[in-house]
């Protein structure tokens, strides 16, 4: 199956909802999520519903009024590329107001690989 521009806009509302359960049920059983953030290279790996679930439930706790917005969407068969901003406050005071993307592979209808990625934004003269 094809991913959709419809399927792609069904999932960013399930993540823009910040209902746990309508989003978890966007991905497969044995689905995984590579968070931006995380000790790992790739920042933190979730593997599983139960994972997914528990992660973005701390997440929506730490940072209630999360979104993304300014979204585009590449598709290529059973891949999807989206292009966003996410903004939101954090519990932290942390400001959120980053470009990223997402990587999705997709078993039919399903996320079966979500890798994220965002900006960060700096205030050093490093490159």
């Amino acid at each position: 199956m094809a991913v959709t521009m419809e399927l792609m806009r069904a999932i960013s509302a399930a993540f823009n909802s910040r209902d746990v359960e309508r989003i978890v049920d966007c991905f497969t059983d044995d689905g995984v999520f590579c968070l931006a953030r995380g000790p790992e290279s790739v920042g933190r790996t979730l593997k599983g519903k139960a994972a997914i679930r528990q992660a973005l439930a701390d997440r929506f706790k730490q940072i209630p009024d999360m979104r993304w917005e300014n979204e585009e969407y590449i598709l290529a068969g059973d891949k999807a590329i989206s292009i966003w901003t996410v903004r939101g406050r954090g519990t932290d005071g942390e400001e959120l107001n980053y470009q990223g993307c997402d990587i999705y592979r997709f078993t039919g209808d399903k996320i079966s690989h979500k890798n994220t990625f965002w900006k960060l934004v700096e205030h050093k003269d490093r490159l």
